[in-house]
């Protein structure tokens, strides 16, 4: 089926888009395509709030002499470079913890589960980028990000217990 359609579906039945991803057997280029263009996705969605920093919209958490450019640069390293690394480690703790409680899982499962939910929990992500580069920080802006932090987790602990049992 179409990414874009296993990432609707993952919406309504998260465990059985897990499923169905786990029975296509292990494919670790399908995990590394996943965790990259959802960071990729999430670099697209800081553009709004760096155009907004650069238009001396809000402060800058950057040092003066850094520009639009060099904003996305230092962002493109961090998100599309360095998070799928961080990302990595914790899947291996939640690999890690998923055994403690008696998973029967593996590596594979654990990284394939957070991946599929940061992945298929990017449009949410890319609303809270237009949020913050249309109206700024704020509540509206905490409030997405709530909700994306919320079903994120949702998804991702239904995608884990699918990937653990037996």
């Amino acid at each position: 089926m179409a990414l874009t359609a296993d990432i609707v579906r993952t919406w309504r039945a998260p465990r059985a888009v897990i499923r169905g991803l786990l029975d296509q057997g292990r494919r670790e280029d399908r995990a590394v395509a996943f965790v990259m263009i959802a960071c990729f996705l999430i670099f697209v969605a800081q553009w709004p709030r760096l155009s907004r920093i650069a238009n001396e919209f809000e402060p800058s958490p950057w040092p003066p002499e850094i520009n639009f450019e060099g904003m996305m640069t230092y962002t493109f390293y961090a998100v599309v470079i360095m998070l799928p690394l961080a990302l990595y480690g914790v899947a291996a703790v939640a690999r890690l913890l998923a055994r403690l409680m008696g998973g029967q899982g593996n590596w594979y499962t654990a990284r394939l589960s957070l991946f599929w939910a940061l992945l298929s929990t990017t449009p949410l992500l890319l609303l809270h980028g237009l949020v913050r580069g249309f109206i700024g920080p704020g509540t509206q802006s905490l409030v997405v990000g709530a909700i994306w932090a919320a079903v994120f987790v949702f998804i991702w602990i239904q995608c884990m217990i699918e990937s653990e049992k037996s």
